[in-house]
């Protein structure tokens, strides 16, 4: 990595921005536009997907705005979907080379390479799509995210995937993260809470109902309370801190920031 995780702008980069700064709505309806037009080139599902998604889900304005992610590293995005928190991160990147950032975020970050890894082909058709083969930054493979070789990483993360996997692949998958990260690693991921009762059930319905209308099989879901999860990575030897992100609906999803001791 080149330098440490993303944290509030410096004076001098501060008051570079605020001479430009735009207001946060404004932003991120710049930022939602940039990132999802790529996906018109993967189709109309695409890009209304993408739009749908980086508009209505706050973990990727929080991802930005607290510089969760470290700059200078080698991102993997296991169960990447069709690459949307990629277009995500690399339209903030070209937004905030002009000068186009909130003035109190943290600073945008910029990566080595980012790598995705997807179960679904077509899924992948659309990164491979939205991305081109030859993308200077951007891979996105098909594969099983539990059995992929992980490589050399500085920052992983899973993003309402983990519970399509059994109990035991997932603590697996787990404790191979854990060890391919180096000291100061981050492993983000976000998860429902099965111990916050109706909102979980809630949650847990429309998870099965878009995973039906997508695969068109009945998903078998495996999750665990917030204690569960918590329990396990600090096992792992993650220190683990926890926040709701759910935002205005009626889910039990919760961001789990999981940092390897430096």
């Amino acid at each position: 990595m080149n330098t440490a995780p993303g944290g509030p702008p410096s004076g001098a980069h501060r008051r570079a921005q605020n001479k430009r700064a735009p207001a946060p709505r404004a932003f991120l309806n710049t930022l939602r536009t940039d990132a999802s037009r790529l996906f018109w080139a993967g189709g109309r599902f695409a890009f209304f997907h993408a739009w749908g998604k980086l508009g209505g889900d706050p973990i990727f304005r929080e991802v930005l705005r607290r510089g969760l992610l470290p700059s200078g590293a080698r991102l993997l995005d296991l169960g990447c979907g069709q690459g949307c928190l990629f277009a995500w991160l690399l339209a903030a990147q070209r937004l905030s080379e002009r000068g186009q950032w909130p003035a109190d975020w943290a600073i945008a970050p910029r990566f080595l390479s980012l790598r995705g890894v997807e179960l679904l082909p077509r899924d992948v058709e659309r990164a491979t799509a939205a991305f081109a083969d030859q993308h200077p930054l951007v891979r996105v493979e098909q594969g099983d995210m539990t059995r992929v070789e992980l490589g050399q990483v500085d920052a992983v993360t899973i993003l309402d995937a983990l519970h399509y996997v059994d109990h035991a692949s997932q603590e697996r998958l787990l404790r191979r993260i854990r060890a391919a990260l180096p000291p100061g690693g981050l492993f983000l991921t976000r998860v429902g809470d099965a111990s916050a009762g109706w909102s979980f059930g809630v949650s847990n319905w429309v998870d099965r109902a878009v995973t039906l209308a997508r695969t068109h099989q009945r998903p078998r879901l495996f999750c665990r309370s917030l204690g569960e999860w918590q329990a396990l990575l600090t096992g792992l030897g993650f220190e683990v801190e926890t926040e709701p992100m759910s935002e205005g609906k009626t889910f039990a999803n919760v961001m789990l920031v999981c940092r390897v001791p430096a």
